[in-house]
C-alpha cells in the first residue's frame, strides 16, 4: 500500500511530481501518482482521497491552486501543497495554498518544489517509522559533509 499519494491538477505538472517521486524512491517510500483537477473533475479527486490508504497527500497545483484545499477538506491526513509557477511566477498559487481558511490546514512548500514536499512527507512518515527516521537522520548527516 502506498504511503504517499501525489495528485497533480494537470499533466503539465508531471515534472514536479517526478521530483517528489525521486525523493520518495531514495527513501524507499511507496507512492502513487494521479492527475485530477479540483475544478474539472472534483468527483475524481474525492474518490481518490476517500479510497486511498495513503498517510500523506502531496497536491501539486497552479493558478488558483484549489486542489490542496479540496483534498484537505476530504481527509484528516496531512496535505502538502506544491504551488506551480503557471502564472504570476507562482505567487498566486503560493498564496492560495498558504492562505487556507481556519481549521482546514495545508502545509505549503516553495514554488515548483516537489522535492521539498517529498522530504516533508518522509519526515511526517518517520514519526511512526523508526527505520525511516534513521534514514532521515543519516541523510541529514550527509548534508553536513
Amino acid at each position: 500500500m502506498s504511503k504517499v499519494m501525489i495528485i497533480s491538477g494537470s499533466k503539465s505538472d508531471s515534472a514536479i511530481a517526478d521530483k517528489a517521486a525521486k525523493v520518495l524512491d531514495e527513501f524507499g517510500v511507496e507512492y502513487t501518482i494521479e492527475v485530477a483537477s479540483a475544478h474539472r473533475n472534483p468527483d475524481k479527486v474525492e474518490k481518490l482521497v476517500s479510497e486511498s490508504g495513503a498517510d500523506v497527500f502531496i497536491a501539486i497545483a497552479g493558478l488558483s491552486a484549489a486542489l490542496p484545499g479540496v483534498i484537505s477538506s476530504k481527509t484528516v491526513k496531512p496535505v502538502i501543497g506544491v504551488p506551480v509557477s503557471a502564472k504570476l511566477d507562482g505567487l498566486d498559487a503560493l498564496l492560495s495554498i498558504a492562505q487556507m481558511p481556519p481549521k482546514i490546514p495545508v502545509a505549503a512548500v516553495g514554488i515548483d518544489n516537489g522535492a521539498n514536499a517529498a522530504y516533508l512527507a518522509v519526515q511526517i512518515l518517520a514519526l511512526k517509522d523508526e527505520k525511516l527516521e534513521e534514514k532521515v537522520k543519516e541523510f541529514r548527516e550527509k548534508m553536513k559533509e
